[in-house]
């Protein structure tokens, strides 16, 4: 029963309470994957010459290998069995790459091979089908969804006409969080920060909502958990009713049908001021719903959710920033300095100031060194059986780069477990060439906005310096650096702090 009690162990820690029929399902797993045990192996096998594995066992494959946190499980492994690696982790083959020489034939020389999504029950039910711009398969759908979203949203010309919309809710924030100065009561920054950067990414794709985005943030950090949870059809595809059974199809469901009466309203509400307002300029939303795009509504709504995940992603990086920076007080004295000597005797901070802030930028590129948002980045399939470092690589299998390892390995950065932001003085760049800080990918499916996002990281991080100094509530002593479960990974514990007024 070793098998089993592994089994149980893991799928119970990725499940976080939801695994509530354990035993009944296990009985179907063990048997099911007996039977489809049983039928792969009468069936006829090339000799292949596959990466590196471990031992595994039956019907669960490796996944007995896994902790909760699979990038520390992996970098584990690959410190065991090399920077190129083959789990099976239930059916499904994994490619687990931790090296930036391997990384950079992945994602570049070796691009288009492994350009394409894998499909997981999570990204079809709350990607209508896989049909937003992070997940859609590889082609012509893609291109056109990445270069609308270009057009819409992230070019320079755009980034530079939403600099108004950005200091307001900046300014509002700060607003926000002033009278817990005189009352010296905590504020969870982590919620405010994702309300305010999901606010933002909408306000600038949507200039017609007047979203809460305290509602946003919730509802995206409940999709990214959902994202990160354990789903049988995911690894045992003919088990996907099981799913059912746990609880999982119904909470996905459920899920699916907010996400879907939300942006329907926000849909309808934009068409209608539109209609009202015909000199207004064409926002992302315009150009989605322009009928010569040959989009959807659910496509359409797909893609404006693609727009809130990444809010989270941004959210969860401000976060980790800010926390290393007040865990480092001689980080967090050098930063408040620099940016109270650029701003000087002016009553608020603008978006130029920014560029002369070369500390703060270290702090925000340190933070996503040891803390990218996805770990693994988005995993990455290849269609076609293909060679990788003269291992073979069959098809269909998924690729996640443990960007999380390559970014903490000691042979290839200096006291690689510390926060210094020093490391990046001069290096202002968020792909290196070298492939040894790449938080957000390269190649074709790389983050395409990443530079959107990380300014946004950056205005938001400065202005919390300039306005406020910070401290702990009660007793403690530091803030929990424990990493919390779900798509992008971001702190267990809320970031609560006391804000104290800075005098000008």
């Amino acid at each position: 029963m070793v098998e089993l009690s592994y089994a149980q162990q893991w799928l119970e820690r990725q499940g976080e309470g939801w695994f509530y029929n354990f035993p009944l399902s296990l009985l179907f797993l063990l048997f099911f994957s007996v039977l489809s045990w049983l039928k792969f192996n009468k069936m006829p096998s090339t000799k292949l010459n596959l990466p590196p594995s471990p031992p595994k066992l039956p019907l669960i494959g490796h996944l007995h290998h896994l902790r909760p946190f699979l990038h520390r499980s992996c970098q584990d492994l690959s410190n065991k069995y090399g920077p190129i690696m083959l789990l099976h982790l239930g059916h499904a083959p994994f490619l687990i790459v931790s090296s930036p020489d391997t990384a950079k034939k992945v994602m570049m020389t070796q691009d288009s091979e492994f350009a394409d999504r894998p499909f997981t029950s999570a990204a079809k039910a709350i990607m209508r089908g896989y049909t937003n711009v992070n997940f859609a398969p590889y082609g012509e759908y893609w291109r056109q969804g990445k270069k609308l979203f270009g057009e819409g949203l992230l070019n320079v010309q755009r980034v530079q006409s939403f600099k108004h919309v950005r200091e307001e809710e900046v300014a509002l924030l700060m607003l926000k969080i002033s009278p817990s100065c005189s009352l010296q009561t905590p504020v969870n920054l982590g919620e405010m920060v994702r309300a305010f950067i999901s606010k933002l990414a909408f306000r600038c794709a949507v200039t017609t909502t007047t979203q809460d985005g305290h509602k946003l943030a919730k509802m995206y950090t409940e999709v990214g958990t959902l994202m990160g949870a354990f789903s049988f059809e995911d690894f045992y595809p003919s088990l996907g009713w099981m799913d059912v059974l746990t609880g999982y199809r119904g909470k996905l469901r459920k899920l699916c049908q907010e996400n879907d009466a939300f942006l329907d309203q926000l849909i309808e509400e934009h068409i209608s001021t539109s209609t009202h307002n015909s000199d207004k300029k064409k926002d992302l939303l315009d150009l989605l719903l322009q009928k010569e795009n040959n989009f959807t509504r659910e496509n359409v709504k797909s893609m404006l959710s693609d727009l809130l995940l990444g809010s989270d992603d941004a959210a969860t990086s401000l976060e980790w920033a800010f926390t290393e920076l007040f865990n480092k007080p001689s980080a967090m004295k050098k930063a408040q300095e620099e940016v109270r000597r650029v701003v000087g005797m002016k009553s608020k901070l603008d978006e130029e100031d920014i560029h002369q802030m070369g500390y703060v930028k270290c702090v925000v590129r340190e933070a996503l060194r040891l803390h990218p948002p996805g770990p693994t980045l988005v995993p990455r399939i290849n269609s076609k059986g293909t060679n990788v470092n003269g291992y073979d690589i069959p098809a269909n299998t998924t690729v996640l780069i443990n960007v999380w390892a390559i970014q903490r390995d000691p042979k290839l950065w200096n006291n690689a477990e510390e926060f210094i932001p020093e490391r990046f003085t001069n290096k202002m760049e968020i792909k290196s060439p070298d492939h040894t800080f790449i938080p957000f990918g390269t190649g074709k499916r790389s983050c395409p906005g990443s530079s959107f996002g990380l300014a946004i990281v950056e205005l938001c991080l400065a202005n919390l310096l300039f306005h406020f100094d910070w401290k702990l509530p009660g007793d403690l002593k530091e803030l929990d650096m424990t990493e919390g479960q779900g798509f992008a990974i971001s702190k267990r514990t809320p970031l609560q702090l006391i804000p104290i007024s800075h005098s000008t």
